[in-house]
């Protein structure tokens, strides 16, 4: 991330096949002012806050991003 911050291009690839490019988001974006979009993400932060979270261990995460 600290990457990103400093203008830097991240690429994450995911199997052979997928790529994406880490670009950083800010409050001004389009994306963020949408209402739901807020609501889903304080609801995502208060479940954390709550201990409302499950842990992944490397094995499923490799899978579910087919490594």
């Amino acid at each position: 991330m600290d990457l990103v911050d400093r203008n830097e291009q991240v690429i994450i690839q995911r199997g052979k096949e997928k790529a994406y490019a880490l670009t950083p988001v800010g409050k001004e974006d389009k994306y963020f002012m949408d209402p739901k979009t807020l609501a889903d993400i304080q609801e995502g932060i208060n479940q954390y806050k709550d201990g409302k979270t499950i842990k992944v261990d490397q094995a499923d995460l490799n899978k579910l991003l087919g490594l």
